[in-house]
């Protein structure tokens, strides 16, 4: 494969609507990846409405003015397709894979959710979803060892009031206090056509999906006023590292160490990117080889290093270890630190950068090598930096990072001032 990161076709357009459309033709199989970008994450939720963006992450599966509950899972599955949803901070993404004759089925399946949720969202269906939000948040959140790291970390990370202070998974206070009508009013307000891209990926044409695209998505209407999401760009050092002890029900310590970093598409994150890997991508890391393999204070399969990929703002890179059977979290955290405070002084060797750079250029071309991986990267780039060729971009920028350029971020950015130390310890070791 190449290195230019896209070499398949990519057309383009806009509906009246302000809907984008983003078609690349594949006929290597009869198969089609829809994906729908809404410009809405958890950092578009104001005060008294966190969660508000996942939870529509499961009202939209709930039944649309056309389509009764559950049928657009029923009807996708029964075409021979597959489909998901995620939320994060930047984005909500809707998509799925069908055999090519089923692309129109997708698209307005797609469209009847984004016109017509609202008139068929009822007050038991929102209390349903409301209830398992509530159990995943307590499945993946609150009763499993470490499952509340994120959570602690964010506020660590993020001031209160930056968009990125608080979760994805919302505040179950502002689910519960809220009404149909506000829940109504937020769909209206961020699932219109011209706050959303649509991408499609594999056997079809740019003439067939625009025409689609018009047919079911052109007669909805725009929203005038989209809000500006705030603005999360800068971050003021305060000069002094945050930390947390947490003691729980955990099997062995466990320690993160966060630091911000810049945003994701940026030269900067691109550097992050490839630190991150020479930092704790795999067993040829500087972490598994120095406390794995080596001291052998951290268990083999639970260390490791990665930045989150948020795209409006100081993205974090977070390393984390846990600690092999009597270790303590002390030794645990002395030998994390000791191994990042390094990327600043011993420099990357070749033989290190090179291995980075293969495994993310393997990553990349994995992530190609779908339909419905492509679909989600031209879709991300559209909907991020408005332009999906610009995902050609990203593995060239990867293999042109320097071992200079990573010691000058771990020294600028990787610092105890301002780092996030977030450790668990085990309920009997109190």
């Amino acid at each position: 494969m190449p290195d230019s990161g896209y070499p398949w076709p990519i057309e383009t357009t806009r509906l009246d609507n302000g809907l984008r459309v983003v078609v690349s033709e594949d006929r290597t199989a009869p198969a089609v990846a829809v994906n729908l970008w809404y410009d809405v994450g958890s950092r578009h939720e104001p005060a008294g409405q966190t969660g508000f963006a996942h939870l529509f992450e499961h009202l939209m599966f709930e039944g649309s003015v056309n389509v009764a509950k559950t049928e657009h899972m029923k009807l996708i599955q029964g075409s021979g397709g597959s489909l998901n949803a995620t939320t994060n901070p930047d984005r909500t993404n809707y998509f799925e894979t069908v055999p090519a004759e089923h692309l129109e089925l997708a698209l307005w399946l797609e469209a009847d959710r984004m016109g017509g949720l609202v008139p068929a969202l009822t007050q038991e269906t929102l209390d349903n979803q409301r209830d398992v939000v509530k159990n995943e948040r307590r499945q993946r959140y609150e009763n499993v060892p470490y499952g509340d790291a994120w959570l602690r970390l964010l506020p660590l990370l993020y001031p209160p009031g930056h968009p990125y202070h608080h979760a994805t998974i919302g505040s179950m206070a502002d689910l519960n206090a809220a009404d149909l009508a506000t829940f109504q009013a937020f769909h209206s307000t961020w699932y219109a056509p011209n706050n959303a891209v649509l991408t499609v990926v594999g056997d079809t044409t740019a003439a067939e999906v625009f025409a689609l695209a018009d047919k079911y998505f052109g007669a909805l209407p725009p929203r005038d006023d989209i809000p500006a999401a705030p603005d999360g760009r800068t971050v003021p050092a305060t000069g002094r590292p945050a930390a947390e002890m947490v003691t729980a029900d955990v099997p062995a310590p466990r320690v993160y160490l966060a630091h911000r970093t810049h945003p994701f598409g940026t030269p900067g994150y691109d550097v992050t990117t490839v630190l991150a890997t020479v930092l704790g991508s795999g067993r040829g890391s500087r972490l598994y080889q120095r406390l794995a393999d080596g001291e052998r204070i951290a268990q083999p399969d639970l260390v490791g290093a990665y930045g989150v990929d948020l795209a409006h703002g100081p993205a974090p890179l977070i390393a984390t270890a846990t600690a092999r059977p009597g270790v303590t979290g002390e030794r645990l955290r002395e030998g994390l630190t000791d191994v990042v405070d390094e990327l600043a002084t011993v420099p990357v060797t070749a033989a290190e950068l090179d291995r980075a750079k293969a495994l993310l250029s393997t990553m990349w071309w994995r992530q190609m090598s779908t339909v419905d991986g492509r679909a989600d990267t031209l879709g991300r780039y559209a909907t991020q930096f408005g332009d999906p060729a610009k995902a050609a971009e990203r593995l060239p920028a990867w293999l042109a990072v320097t071992a200079e350029q990573i010691a000058e971020q771990a020294a600028e950015l990787l610092g105890p001032a301002d780092r996030a130390t977030l450790s668990y310890l085990p309920e009997e070791t109190s």
